[in-house]
């Protein structure tokens, strides 16, 4: 049945997500290869981070997929098609339009300017792709989930719910992203952004992600009991990848790897992450729009830190704090106050008793 109360564990998950992906970019910095995917540069390299980055990689994305359709799951108990369309058009396309145009040449410009190129505004998708794709799924894939939402009980959520009874029914949901590892054969394996690979792979978890949470308590209850079971074959198959094939298996054992470690991470959260708190509350809010923001300043971080004469595991963790401190000040002084940003960075707009409410304040 539809989920009847909200999932805290499923916003942490896309706060924790939002929060490795802007360290994660940070470390590509320090990578030797930075420059050849636009990104500035450090001259001293941290190639010890591509250890745990490489076991990372090929689940971040794919995590933030499954949430994403989860959110769909929860977002269409009240909704028909046109309102779920007009929601996400406003929460999702409105700030990918506004960053492709007014964000991402800020940091492209700063791109530029560092390593000496003509100066050109150059609107463009950038980190942004992920929004692009989660329309897509939405607009593409929101027929099938009102269909299954009205057949809660038909054929295909029967033979689903008895599949996600047992931990090897989780194998069966892995094959259709073995399948499309083993016929899209990227390479890189993590090279999701502008891809065949990162578009096929994204619309499966979206839709799996739906289908977990419209699956009740069943696949919860199942990612709980074995939780370690999942945790310990991921990091065998990870540590594997790692001394025996140099990080490179074929995609298919990719694929596997990928999914076991989206499976222990949901049990996890679930056993540890699933009641409200005060921090969650703010992050949940903040972690959109410092995505939609966190190249700007990481870049602009890196102009002034990569230069001083200071280790560079310094460097790396001012970078940091730069990046991390300027969002978070950009989104606490700016776009949470000003009524006219809120939208365009993915925000609700502060409802009447809000805003009644600081005004007698005020008074």
């Amino acid at each position: 049945m539809l989920p009847a109360e909200r999932r805290y564990d499923i916003d942490w998950l896309r706060v924790i997500t939002i929060g490795l992906l802007l360290i994660y970019h940070i470390a590509i910095v320090f990578q030797p290869w930075g420059v050849f995917i636009q990104f500035i540069q450090s001259e001293q390299s941290m190639e010890s981070l591509w250890i745990p980055m490489a076991m990372l990689n090929i689940w971040r994305i794919p995590l933030l997929f499954f949430v994403s359709g989860m959110g769909v799951c929860f977002a269409i108990r009240k909704r028909d098609w046109k309102s779920l369309m007009t929601e996400r058009s406003k929460r999702i396309l409105l700030p990918f339009l506004f960053g492709v145009f007014f964000i991402v040449p800020l940091h492209v410009f700063i791109w530029q300017n560092y390593y000496k190129q003509d100066l050109n505004y150059m609107p463009n998708p950038s980190h942004l792709w992920f929004l692009a794709n989660i329309f897509l799924y939405v607009f593409v894939l929101s027929p099938v989930f009102f269909y299954l939402k009205k057949n809660q009980d038909g054929k295909f959520m029967q033979v689903f719910r008895k599949l996600m009874k047992y931990p090897l029914g989780l194998l069966v949901v892995t094959l259709p992203f073995v399948l499309e590892a083993m016929i899209i054969n990227p390479d890189p394996f993590e090279m999701y952004a502008f891809t065949w690979h990162g578009f096929f792979l994204g619309l499966l978890a979206f839709f799996f992600g739906f289908c977990f949470v419209l699956s009740g308590s069943i696949f919860w209850q199942t990612i709980l009991k074995w939780r370690w079971l999942f945790l310990s074959i991921a990091l065998a198959i990870y540590l594997i990848r790692l001394i025996a094939f140099d990080l490179k298996t074929p995609n298919f054992i990719m694929a596997i790897e990928s999914n076991i470690w989206i499976f222990a991470v949901f049990g996890f959260a679930y056993k540890y992450l699933n009641r409200p708190s005060k921090a969650l509350s703010y992050l949940s809010q903040g972690a959109y729009p410092i995505y939609i923001l966190h190249m700007v300043f990481m870049f602009w971080g890196s102009v002034l830190i990569l230069p001083l004469d200071i280790p560079v595991l310094a460097k790396f963790l001012l970078v940091v704090a730069f990046t991390s401190t300027s969002c978070f000040g950009v989104y606490e002084l700016l776009i949470k106050r000003i009524a006219i940003l809120r939208p365009l960075f993915g925000l609700k707009g502060k409802n009447k008793k809000e805003q009644s409410l600081k005004v007698s304040v005020s008074n």
